[in-house]
């Protein structure tokens, strides 16, 4: 069977909840649920099991955690949860939708977990912190959280792009870093179109997809980018 993995650590953490809310699940079950191979379920189980959780295998049957096993909760100290806050408050700001909707989504999942004593005062400091920046509130791009994954996975996307001067082209690029200057992110790629390192500003993408095809690592830090191509000013 093919596999359509998704990324193992979320794979994973769904196995471990699934573990914890049924009595027993088989690995045909596990494997069907999140579209990967048996022998793939053998795999994630012994790794579970190397990081200390208590699986039990029964025999022809499946597994199941020991009686009385939880894993204990997430604690936060009060300067943490106000650190999270404040990241919160700034990314409401920021141009791009996918970013704010991930991280507002994020932050209410952690809220969650707080202390009730903490909730009151995460809520009481979102209302008292504030940033200034892109004051109208729009959002000017889409494509951030999909640039990320691109960026792990190593996979080639493609782009109409229109740059500043409004001249539109399509390119086909190797997503390599993102930075941000003056509130806006830009897309560090290697440009097949130009066949070398380009600089793209991300709320000029019009329209992104990401390809299956994959792409071999580049072997360059962000750093060595900086000095061998920024020095060197190079236009889209």
């Amino acid at each position: 069977m093919e596999e359509k993995e998704k990324p193992r650590l979320s794979r994973l953490t769904a196995i471990l909840t699934q573990l914890q809310s049924k009595r027993i699940i088989t690995a045909k079950q596990l494997a069907e649920r999140h579209d990967v191979s048996v022998r793939t379920i053998y795999r994630d189980i012994r790794t579970l099991e190397k990081s200390g959780i208590p699986i039990i295998t029964e025999e022809g049957k499946g597994y199941s955690i020991m009686e009385g096993y939880h894993l204990p909760p997430v604690l936060f100290s009060e300067d943490e949860a106000n650190a999270l806050i404040t990241i919160e408050q700034l990314a409401i700001k920021n141009k791009d939708l996918s970013l704010v909707e991930n991280i507002s989504s994020a932050i209410e999942k952690i809220k969650a977990i707080l202390r009730y004593s903490q909730k009151g005062n995460a809520d009481l400091l979102a209302n008292r912190v504030y940033f200034g920046g892109n004051n109208n509130e729009k959002k000017t791009s889409n494509n951030l959280m999909q640039i990320q994954s691109a960026i792990t996975q190593y996979r080639l996307l493609t782009m109409d792009y229109l740059s500043s001067q409004d001249k539109k082209t399509v390119r086909t690029i190797e997503p390599f870093a993102i930075y941000s200057i003056h509130g806006d992110f830009l897309l560090i790629a290697f440009c097949r179109l130009r066949n070398d390192f380009r600089h793209f500003r991300i709320d000029f993408i019009e329209k992104l997809n990401t390809k299956s095809e994959t792409f071999s690592p580049h072997n360059m830090t962000i750093k060595e980018y900086f000095e061998k191509y920024v020095k060197p000013q190079k236009h889209p």
